[in-house]
């Protein structure tokens, strides 16, 4: 799921996906969203580049999700400890995936071996603190790390049409495009298939979130 080199370095405002590689650090410092592996300067964070002086670092594009258990949501991993990983799962804190709670070939001091910082996965809100921070599952049936195909963020109002309100069109998309898509309740889907197929659902999805806008502004779709 990483993203290309960068042989130019950071830029400013530039959007980028945990994993992406953006160039030699050079006289840069990793601010937040940013670590520093191999000499190179690597997000860890999705979101649009911000450079201040000598130091770079990553602002969130989507912090309105609001995290509910049994939610089914598309996380990045951000960090991890010898037991623990942290999962940006758009929200406004950073949920956890213990160890106990993760792939079962997980053991204590291999986390990163089994999912790296930058991977995406497939996983469930198991329960929400009152402070909004969150604990995720990836012990449920599909639940599993994302090896492949495109994670797309949409609208919000548009998930919930997708998964409430259009059945239908969202099953001709599957159908149209030959392609697994699951819709998470965070504002991102997985879209899996052939790069022909991904392309056929992503200008299904801008079409449908146009035409939304359109109606919501009282315009004709």
């Amino acid at each position: 799921m990483s993203g290309n080199n960068n042989a130019d370095g950071p830029q400013d405002s530039q959007t980028v996906v945990p994993g992406e590689n953006l160039g030699q650090s050079n006289e840069f410092e990793a601010g937040h969203g940013i670590m520093i592996r191999n000499d190179n300067l690597v997000a860890t964070k999705n979101g649009k580049i911000k450079i201040n002086g000598k130091t770079v670092s990553i602002e969130p594009i989507h912090s309105t999700y609001i995290p509910r258990p049994s939610d089914l949501v598309i996380g990045y991993v951000e960090g991890c400890t010898n037991n623990i990983w942290f999962i940006d799962i758009g929200a406004p804190f950073n949920a956890i995936l213990p160890m106990s709670l993760g792939p079962s070939k997980a053991s204590f001091g291999s986390t990163r071996q089994v999912i790296d910082i930058g991977e995406a996965i497939l996983c469930r809100v198991q329960e929400v603190e009152e402070t909004h921070s969150s604990v995720v599952t990836m012990k449920g049936m599909g639940l599993r790390k994302i090896r492949s195909g495109s994670i797309d963020d949409v609208d919000p109002h548009l998930i919930i049409q997708l998964l409430e309100n259009n059945q239908e069109h969202l099953k001709n998309m599957k159908e149209d495009s030959d392609c697994r898509i699951i819709t998470a309740d965070n504002g991102r889907i997985w879209i899996d298939g052939e790069v022909e197929g991904i392309i056929t659902v992503r200008n299904s999805l801008n079409s449908l979130s146009n035409n939304s806008r359109l109606l919501e502004q009282g315009g004709v779709a």
